[in-house]
C-alpha cells in the first residue's frame, strides 16, 4: 500500500473505519412503529416488549431468538444477501410478539430505510473534522441494504471516502477479509488506522490484521452525546 501518500509519516493515524449501527447512527422507537408492534390480541407491545425486540433486531452478534436450521443459516449469513436478511428478520420479529405477517413486513420496511436511522449528535461533527484533517475515513458495516442515503441526505456523504458493506463486498465482520477490502479502498497500512465500533468481537477483529480499535457504548442517541468525539480524541485525532 502506499504509505507515502495517505498515511502519516510519525505513525499517527491516517485512516477510521467506523461501524454503522450503534456508533454512527442507532435505529430508535419513533411513532411509525405504534401501529405495526401489536401482539396477537391486537393490543400494542408494552415498552419492555419494544426493548426487547430492538435488542434481538440490533444485537451485531449471537442468535437471539431459537430457530431451525433454515432460520439459523438465513441469520447467520442475513448481512450478506439481502434476501437472506428479509428472511431471518421476519422470523425474529414473528417470535418477539409480532406474529401478523402484514405488519411484519410493514415494519421491516422501517428498519431498512435509511432515514428511519438516528444519528448521534457527534456524527457530523467527527466525520467533518477527520475529513478536515486529511484522515481518510471508511463506513464498514455488516448490513444488508444501502445506508449511503442516510448521509446523502445530511450532506455528510462528502467526508466518507468509502462504503464498505457487507453485502456489497460478500464478507462480514469478524472476517478479515472485509477489514482487508476496506484498508485497500483507503489505499493505508492497518497499523495506521482506527476502527471504532460498538462490538469487541465483530469490530474489535479489525486488531487482527494489525488496526487499533476503540469501542464505543450502543446508547440511545440522547444518552450518548459525545462518545465518538471521545473515541478520537484518545487517539489524538481531534
Amino acid at each position: 500500500m502506499n504509505t507515502d501518500s495517505t498515511a502519516h509519516q510519525d505513525g499517527h493515524i491516517a485512516a477510521t473505519l467506523f461501524d454503522f449501527s450503534g456508533t454512527l447512527f442507532r435505529l430508535e422507537e419513533s411513532d411509525d412503529w405504534t401501529e405495526h408492534l401489536v401482539d396477537h390480541q391486537g393490543d400494542p407491545l408494552d415498552v419492555h416488549a419494544q426493548a426487547e425486540l430492538m435488542r434481538r433486531m440490533t444485537a451485531p452478534m449471537g442468535r437471539t431468538v431459537e430457530m431451525d436450521e433454515a432460520g439459523i443459516y438465513a441469520w447467520e449469513n442475513r448481512d450478506r444477501d439481502p434476501k437472506l436478511h428479509h428472511q431471518a428478520y421476519l422470523d425474529v420479529l414473528s417470535k418477539s410478539g409480532v406474529p401478523d405477517p402484514v405488519r411484519a413486513e410493514a415494519f421491516y420496511a422501517l428498519l431498512v430505510d435509511p432515514d428511519q436511522w438516528s444519528p448521534y449528535p457527534d456524527t457530523g461533527e467527527v466525520l467533518k473534522s477527520l475529513s478536515e484533517k486529511g484522515v481518510r475515513t471508511a463506513v464498514l458495516s455488516n448490513i444488508a441494504f444501502d445506508i449511503r442515503p442516510a448521509f446523502v441526505d445530511r450532506g455528510w456523504d462528502v467526508w466518507v471516502d468509502e462504503f464498505v458493506l457487507s453485502f456489497e463486498v460478500g464478507a462480514v465482520k469478524p472476517e478479515p477479509a472485509i477489514f482487508e477490502y476496506a484498508l485497500a479502498q483507503l489505499d493505508v497500512d492497518a497499523a495506521q488506522t482506527l476502527m471504532i465500533g460498538d462490538s469487541d468481537v465483530a469490530d474489535g477483529a479489525a486488531r487482527d490484521v494489525g488496526c487499533q480499535f476503540a469501542l464505543v457504548d450502543p446508547l440511545p442517541t440522547t444518552e450518548r452525546p459525545h462518545g465518538l468525539l471521545d473515541a478520537v480524541r484518545k487517539f489524538g485525532l481531534l
